[in-house]
């Protein structure tokens, strides 16, 4: 990090002088913001006044906690100021520089060690005031920090304050950053809170403009908790309100139906070749009561692990339509997923007396136009498919229920246009990618949830093993013994061709740096197909991944599933839903390069059938003798198999839009939400939505007006659907 130069953090009063500002004006209206500083701001994605104070620190130099040098404890991260006594450059080795610095107070002397940043040799000079912060230890006789953050101080910085360090490019320092952003405060000035004063009492909340304020220039650690606090509790209400206003405009002028349970429920519920775990039928019980309850259309999520059996449970949706002479339409992403899902359920429904078809694009014309007849006479009662059951000529006669599977993999417009075709018709939507709750509720606030963690039965399982390139042969060995028994296996690649760039995947934190793959080539799956080819010589490969047309895809799949292929070379496309029981070995190449929640996901592809799984999992993380965080994620894959506890891991090490895809919500980022310890803040925004839109159901009154511009501002104008507008 380059030291700042040194300017004053508070604007002249002749600044303080000049007239209000709004949020919404331009920042290049405030001073100190014109030629490289402006447009560095810009390449920031900073245009207004709003987007500036937006632009919260990274970090803070907390002086309310700084040490003395002989007071800082050994082994724990410190805070120390000091002057700077000596700078020296100094190469250990040839492609390596460090400088020395001596920091010294009344109490002693403090070394530093700055690696690979010569240029601070220059910019650091004797006489300086520093403040560093790092990890404190001791060795040769001194105490002694390691690569610091660290930050030049101005007259102004002194103990008992908390300095914000902000984000930075080229253009703009952070000493400058800080001063604009201060100049800012000042022109805007104390600004009209969108939230109501009760609604902020009841959560103990501060005032929009005091929280602006505390997160720049907090006092306290404690103040600047709190400012996070009202900044995070603002994304998650807005929030919560857009999804429902967009959800209540496709329910306006539709009559919710009244399901009845009869006949087919218990018939469905004697056909099952299993009895449900006391999580099922909770589930089961939740889905039933929505559908029987006029009052309401149902818009239930139904969230549960792999195999935890959430089909059987959705079935008995299926059933109630049976009940009550209506229809239900069953869509998932892929032709492969609707297939299996129609050979898995339809055989029970048809027990109970239901009837079903499965359309796809494969479907044969005449297959089709009997298949559309029965359905639009009501004949048929259940309908799965692909995105070909949203097809003009696809009419029901009384679609009562609609199932989504994986809904992030459908966009908002797909599921919309499936439910135009039964007005009134309840929503169930199911997903096998583990969500904690606290993120079902901020991201589908939407909907109700039903959580199923347990799977039925223990079955045969999925053994997990970490390897690293010196142990292929145990996993190339696993394979040659599934093969030679007639099973068959996949192998994962995070890159599609060898012109594929690292870029394009996952950003997983402790990736990417110089101890692990920096110098390592990640394995493609069409180079990797072709040098199987000559691993296993007398094996049937083919490969698999996104780019492929659909057709292609499916085509792959069903090779596959009927044994004509031994070997799958695949990308993640594989990671959701296909259900092949003969395939027992599962190779992911380059595995510190994926999620927790996708490894959990793609392990769970193998190990379906009769036969114990086994799962390879490929790493070059700690390559360079030093312990990466990738190595604790991916020994908590080899520790549980329970994907709920790895999804809450993955949601503390990864953004939470990486888990769910939020770019189905419209880009949503919860940059203030801390997950993993919000939960009763979440819950409060959760319960205020609620009870926000039932006192104003368009947030037009006096009291909600500034929380429905607020709601426009941040996703559009929502309340054009509400009004049919």
């Amino acid at each position: 990090m380059s030291a700042p130069a040194r300017t004053p953090s508070v604007p002249p009063a002749s600044d303080r002088l000049l007239r209000t500002l709004s949020l919404g004006e331009d920042v290049s209206r405030l001073k100190y913001v014109s030629g490289a500083r402006e447009e560095a701001l810009h390449r920031m994605g900073i245009e207004t006044v709003e987007d500036l104070l937006l632009h919260i620190p990274r970090r803070y130099l907390d002086f309310t906690h700084a040490y003395t040098i002989e007071a800082a404890p050994l082994g724990e991260v410190a805070t120390i100021v000091g002057t700077v006594d000596r700078v020296s450059l100094k190469h250990p080795k040839p492609r390596l520089s460090v400088v020395e610095v001596s920091l010294v107070d009344d109490t002693g002397v403090l070394q530093l060690a700055f690696f690979k940043q010569p240029w601070l040799a220059k910019q650091l000079s004797r006489g300086d005031r520093m403040a560093v912060q790092g990890k404190v230890e001791f060795s040769y006789g001194f105490k002694q920090m390691a690569s610091p953050h660290f930050e030049r101080l101005d007259g102004h910085a002194s103990a008992g304050a908390m300095i914000p360090v902000h984000p930075v490019s080229e253009g703009v320092s952070v000493a400058w950053m800080r001063r604009i952003v201060s100049g800012a405060l000042e022109r805007v000035g104390a600004f009209a809170d969108h939230l109501p004063a009760p609604l902020r009492a009841r959560r103990g909340l501060m005032s929009a403009s005091r929280a602006l304020r505390s997160i720049h220039f907090p006092l306290s650690g404690a103040e600047r908790e709190h400012a996070r606090r009202r900044l995070a509790y603002d994304e998650l209400l807005h929030l919560q309100l857009a999804l429902r206003l967009r959800n209540d405009a496709n329910l306006l002028d539709v009559t919710p139906h009244a399901h009845a349970v009869g006949a087919h429920v218990e018939a469905f519920r004697r056909v099952l070749p299993f009895s449900l775990t006391d999580e099922q039928d909770a589930a089961v019980s939740d889905i039933l009561r929505d559908m029987q309850d006029g009052s309401r259309v149902m818009n239930r999520l139904l969230l549960g692990d792999v195999g935890t059996g959430k089909t059987a449970v959705a079935c008995f949706g299926l059933a109630a339509v049976a009940d009550s002479a209506t229809q239900g339409c069953v869509m998932a992403p892929t032709g492969v997923l609707a297939q299996q899902y129609a050979h898995k359920s339809g055989p029970l429904l048809e027990r109970a007396g239901i009837t079903w078809a499965l359309l796809t694009g494969a479907t044969s014309a005449s297959e089709r136009e009997d298949m559309l007849h029965r359905l639009a006479s009501g004949e048929l009662q259940v309908l799965f498919g692909t995105h070909a059951v949203l097809s003009d000529d696809v009419v029901f006669r009384e679609l009562s229920l609609v199932i989504i599977d994986e809904q992030h993999r459908f966009g908002v417009n797909q599921r919309n246009a499936l439910r135009a075709k039964g007005p009134g018709a309840d929503l169930l939507v199911m997903t096998a990618t583990p969500i904690p709750r606290t993120l079902a509720l901020s991201v589908y606030g939407d909907l109700d949830v039903s959580i199923i963690r347990k799977r039925p039965v223990a079955g045969a399982g999925v053994a997990t093993h970490v390897l690293t390139e010196a142990n292929r042969d145990v996993a190339y060995g696993a394979v040659r013994e599934a093969l030679a028994a007639g099973r068959s296996a996949y192998v994962i690649c995070p890159m599609v061709e060898p012109t594929d760039h690292a870029e394009d995947l996952e950003d997983v934190p402790g990736i990417g740096g110089e101890d692990d793959q920096q110098h390592v080539r990640l394995h493609n799956v069409v180079e990797e197909t072709e040098r199987l080819k000559t691993v296993f010589r007398d094996a049937r490969i083919d490969m698999l991944h996104g780019r492929m047309p659909a057709q292609e895809k499916d085509r792959a799949i069903a090779r596959f599933r009927a044994g004509e292929t031994d070997v799958l070379v695949s990308t993640t496309v594989v990671e959701v839903g296909v259900d092949v029981p003969d395939a027992t070995v599962m190779i992911i190449e380059d595995g510190e390069r994926f999620g927790l929640a996708t490894l959990h996901q793609l392990r769970g592809r193998v190990g379906r059938g009769g036969h114990a799984g086994l799962c390879y999992v490929m790493t070059h993380a700690g390559a360079g003798g030093r312990r990466s965080p990738a190595q604790d994620r991916l020994e908590a894959l080899e520790r549980t198999d329970d994907g709920f506890s790895l999804a809450e891991m993955d949601l503390r090490l990864r953004h939470e839009g990486e888990i769910l895809g939020l770019r189905q919500h419209g880009g949503v980022s919860l940059r203030f939400v801390d997950l993993d310890a919000d939960v009763e803040l979440i819950e409060d925004a959760h319960e205020d939505a609620q009870e926000l839109l039932r006192y104003a159901s368009t947030l037009q009154s006096v009291a909600t007006l500034p929380m429905r511009q607020e709601v426009v501002k941040r996703y559009g104008d929502v309340f054009k659907e509400v009004s049919g507008g």
